[in-house]
């Protein structure tokens, strides 16, 4: 039995998203990995090899001859595995729904051989495909909306003050990349899809002004799309003005206490000390050609003084290399992008400190 489908309109895709229902991905896990749904679990039909197999006879014999190919190899115990998985998941959220990549034979497949099982589910019309249109046309309506920006100098928690707004909408968390050289996470960067599909449910139900931190547009592996791009790039601005120890302080409690802190939390405290140092020395190095080579072995001491200090229990200890960092990197850098861009730039509504220019985006299009 073929159950009803769920259209995959724009509004009841985004009402399922919005709503976080569970769901199942049927793809393979190759395509899961390049970009999932949001609330989406990957319970495949077939594993990669057995999806590739399908696939060659499919462009060698056709249609015919890839349906019975993959019946033979996903059968007897294999098939019952791949069953188990999905009423295990069943069981624990009754309402999923099915989907493949276009809503087609691998979610009418699954959607039979639990019916087979006695458990009826829905499989959304138009699958991974359909839903993913929808949310990127969440995305090209949000360019539409007024925005605000949030810049600075490095340093002055903008991301902060973002996520204190019912509106505001922090890219560097959808991206898992904090925007700069040192942005890396402990978590895997987001995906191309994952980035936008986090977006847009973000997005989902922000009908008003957005606030939104000045970023470039590529974070981490993620591109902004770039109708939201060039509206972030025309909107009104407020700019944070703090002094270079208050920013010290904030770079000192996201770039190192924190890092340090998810680096233990998922690999242990040994190891993910390791790692932070990697990839604190190697993200100096690969600003090497804008620092110039004295400069940056100049910086390179600083910070391995640094981390022998904080070893023993001083994390204050890179201010040593942060501070020049900033003010002999990050900091003239902006001011020049800020000079350049002075006639085309976008107006600024207010600048001041940090919670002036809170407040600023909080009375911003009320």
């Amino acid at each position: 039995m073929i159950l009803a489908t769920t259209p995959a309109t724009t509004p009841a895709v985004l009402g399922l998203i919005r709503e976080e229902r569970p769901l199942i991905d049927v793809r393979a896990p190759v395509e899961f990995a390049q970009g999932a749904l949001p609330g989406a679990v990957n319970l495949p039909l077939m594993v990669d090899d057995e999806r590739h197999q399908v696939g060659i006879a499919y462009k060698k014999h056709g249609q015919a001859a890839a349906i019975e190919l993959g019946e033979r190899l996903v059968s007897g115990e294999v098939k019952q595995a791949r069953v188990a998985a999905w009423q295990k998941y069943l069981a624990e959220y009754p309402d999923a729904l099915i989907y493949c990549f276009r809503g087609g034979l691998r979610s009418q497949i699954a959607q039979q051989w639990l019916e087979e099982a006695d458990i009826s589910r829905p499989r959304l019309e138009g699958g991974w495909k359909a839903m993913r249109q929808a949310l990127c046309e969440r995305i090209d309506t949000a360019a539409l909306q007024p925005m605000l920006v949030v810049a600075g100098l490095t340093g002055c928690a903008k991301t902060a003050l973002i996520n204190q707004l019912d509106n505001g909408v922090d890219l560097e968390a959808y991206a898992h990349h904090k925007g700069s050289a040192f942005g890396r996470r402990p978590e895997e960067p987001a995906t191309q899809i994952n980035f936008e599909h986090a977006l847009a449910k973000r997005l989902i139900g922000l009908m008003e002004g957005l606030v939104i931190e000045d970023e470039s547009r590529q974070i981490g592996n993620a591109n902004i799309p770039l109708n939201f791009w060039r509206a972030q790039q025309q909107a009104p601005r407020v700019r944070i003005e703090m002094p270079l120890d208050w920013r010290l302080a904030q770079i000192q409690q996201d770039y190192i206490i924190d890092l340090e802190q998810a680096y233990a939390a998922r690999h242990g405290a040994y190891q993910g000390w390791q790692i932070m140092q990697a990839q604190l020395s190697n993200s100096l190095i690969r600003l090497g050609k804008r620092l110039g080579n004295a400069r940056l072995q100049r910086l390179q001491r600083l910070q391995a003084l640094a981390f022998k200090e904080h070893a023993q229990g001083n994390p204050q200890s890179h201010e040593a290399w942060l501070a020049p960092l900033l003010t002999e990197y990050y900091d003239p850098l902006y001011r020049y992008h800020l000079e350049k861009q002075r006639d085309a730039a976008p107006p600024e509504i207010h600048v001041g400190d940090w919670d002036s220019c809170l407040e600023a985006a909080r009375q911003w299009n009320r």
